[in-house]
């Protein structure tokens, strides 16, 4: 299993990007999928969750009304659309496969992560 993140980069306070996962070795479509992330010195955290099929989505309460996440099944690809950027979102963002959804928190996820990619917001 494979999963390689790109879309970080630096952004000034107020500003959008968007993640990629892609993801290989797998049946992605049949695989609920998260996006994490941690800042130096702090703890990971679950950033925003989705089942297999896209229907039901978790956002932390952190996030929520800004960051939207997303799957396309038919291109192995997760994707994190992140609007109104603030400085405490700067962290690097972790794509992970997960072994179970809920709709109340993310689930820590088992052994597939990708390497990450940094996103980091000026003010």
């Amino acid at each position: 299993v494979q999963l390689v993140e790109s879309g970080g980069g630096l952004v000034q306070a107020g500003g959008s990007l968007r993640l990629s996962c892609t993801a290989s070795g797998l049946r992605f479509a049949n695989y609920h999928m998260g996006w994490f992330r941690q800042a130096p010195g702090k703890e990971r955290e679950g950033v925003s969750c989705i089942n297999w099929s896209g229907g039901s989505t978790y956002y932390a309460d952190s996030v929520k009304g800004r960051f939207t996440i997303s799957k396309d099944n038919a291109k192995n690809t997760l994707y994190l659309q992140m609007n109104s950027l603030q400085p405490e979102d700067t962290a690097r963002y972790y794509c992970a496969v997960l072994s179970y959804y809920s709709h109340a928190y993310c689930p820590v996820p088992g052994n597939f992560w990708g390497q990450g990619t940094q996103v980091s917001v000026s003010s």
